[in-house]
């Protein structure tokens, strides 16, 4: 199993919008990297809240309740970020859609510009021909308010090529996530299929 380089993220990994790592003074860093592919988060955040359950809420993946999420899109509001209350999280999407091939495994990791300010972000690795938009947890651990910016870089992928192709794929399972449209709450699939 080996690590893509940029050139082989340029040209095995679908990814669009595709960006070039170039210079982007006053933004946290995106676009394409040594080995890597630096995400940036959209404009749309659900940020947890337990205001509507009058704190007795119990989050529960099984049967989960979207009221636990007040919905914030930054293009409506006018403002270039979120703030992620203290020792709380918030759901977002990534601009980029991937089409991971059938020989690759993606692995995310946070930007250091945000883990030294006690911001940790989360996804699960996109399995191989996994497709769509990605949603990632940011969890604030700070006791303090953080401020998360849209339309900039919020996470790295790592691309992992393995040597054989796997005989079943994401693709292959009908995957509850696949091509999931917008910011995708968590879910458990009930389909027989």
């Amino acid at each position: 199993m080996s690590v893509l380089c940029d050139t082989e993220i340029s040209e095995l990994v679908p990814i669009k919008p595709f960006e070039k790592n170039v210079k982007r003074p006053g933004k946290v860093s995106y676009g394409v990297s040594s080995y890597g592919y630096d995400v940036r988060v959209g404009t749309k955040f659900k940020i947890f809240t337990n205001a509507t359950s009058g704190g007795t809420a119990v989050i529960d993946p099984k049967e989960f309740t979207p009221d636990l999420f007040i919905t914030i899109d930054t293009d409506q509001t006018g403002m270039d970020h979120i703030v992620i209350p203290p020792n709380s999280f918030a759901l977002a999407e990534t601009i980029e859609y991937f089409d991971i091939p059938r020989d690759v495994l993606a692995v995310c990791v946070g930007k250091s510009t945000y883990a030294r300010c006690g911001i940790i972000v989360n996804v699960t690795p996109l399995e191989p021909e996994w497709r769509g938009r990605v949603t990632i947890e940011i969890s604030n651990t700070t006791p303090l308010p953080a401020k998360i910016y849209a339309n900039e870089g919020i996470a790295q992928m790592l691309f992992l090529r393995a040597e054989n192709a796997c005989s079943i794929s994401y693709a292959d399972k009908n995957g509850k996530y696949q091509d999931q449209e917008g910011l995708t709450l968590p879910m458990v699939d009930d389909r027989n299929t």
